[in-house]
């Protein structure tokens, strides 16, 4: 081991539940803070192969979101998780680094897109695969998702089957959607990122995000890639990286993509999953367009309890 060794701490949010982290060291000058998706944790292969590729530009803080991995709590979907958000960014100002982006993915997208907004605290907020509103049930993957944590049976076989342990209250009063909160977030540097063959979540979420923020933003489309942190390329991560300490004005650290040097890496899209919970951690990507994008029409709200 030619490294320092890692050390796992336990840090309790401000409503006393413990959360699992680990802090992947870096240059003072930038520390990134990953938000996993639903039924993951820091621990799961595509989270830390994204946490791993992250570090060679910034030093990095993952947790396991409340009712996730070896966190307390429960499960609220993207409500009370972003006290477990701002107890780890608490966290990373106190290790000492001097700016501090927030990367989410999914579900953990939709924690970093709330915090920027409503609390703050960051010098720059990523959102991949995020969600622009709540209730959506258009695509096959949200319809088990909703099943898994509305119904009883849902609860039970995504406790025993992904160790994840869900609320079964709901949300009372419903929080503060995505796009609402993402309209907060300026003067934070706000990217979007959303891949063009999300089995989740279409693109008009993330142009719903888009279209809600004020400068500076900036939303990449990018074709092939599918949902969150199982389809993050190298490529795409450094691209992550490279907007972010552009954003917080830092020179550059990361090396030649693989479309700089001429090797492309090749998108993939795998089977959709056969468990009843869709795991959050999607699918392929490849390289991405960047830019702002014309405002299309948004669907309303797909409206249904939650409980």
């Amino acid at each position: 081991m030619t490294g320092p060794v890692l050390k796992a701490r336990t840090l309790v949010t401000d409503d006393g539940v413990p959360i699992d982290t680990i802090h992947l060291p870096g240059d003072k000058e930038l520390a990134i803070v990953l938000a996993h998706g639903f039924t993951l944790s820091w621990q799961h292969g595509a989270v830390w192969k994204v946490a791993t590729h992250l570090q060679r530009s910034a030093g990095v803080v993952t947790f396991d979101f409340r009712g996730h991995g070896r966190s307390g709590g429960l499960s609220t979907l993207g409500d009370l998780e972003i006290k477990d958000l701002d107890v780890a960014v608490a966290y990373t100002r106190e290790l000492g680094y001097r700016k501090v982006a927030a990367v989410g993915f999914s579900m953990g997208a939709s924690i970093v897109v709330r915090y920027a907004g409503l609390v703050g605290g960051l010098d720059a907020a990523v959102s991949v695969s995020g969600p622009g509103r709540w209730y959506y049930r258009g695509t096959r993957p949200m319809r088990r998702v909703h099943w898994a944590v509305e119904r009883r049976t849902g609860r039970l076989v995504t406790r025993a089957w992904l160790k994840t342990r869900v609320s079964p209250n709901g949300w009372k009063p419903v929080p503060v959607p995505p796009a609402e909160a993402a309209a907060l977030i300026s003067p934070i540097p706000f990217l979007v990122v959303h891949g063009d063959q999300d089995l989740y979540f279409p693109e008009e979420h993330a142009h719903q995000l888009y279209d809600a923020a004020c400068e500076p933003k900036e939303l990449w489309i990018v074709p092939g890639f599918g949902h969150a942190e199982s389809g993050m390329t190298s490529d795409l991560a450094d691209r992550v990286s490279r907007w972010i300490r552009q954003a917080v004005q830092l020179p550059q650290r990361v090396p030649d993509t693989p479309e700089q040097t001429g090797q492309q890496e090749q998108p993939g899209q795998p089977a959709e999953p056969e468990v009843p919970v869709a795991d959050a951690a999607g699918n392929g990507a490849a390289g991405m367009d960047k830019g702002r994008v014309t405002a299309g029409d948004i669907p309303g709200d797909d409206t249904a309890g939650h409980g």
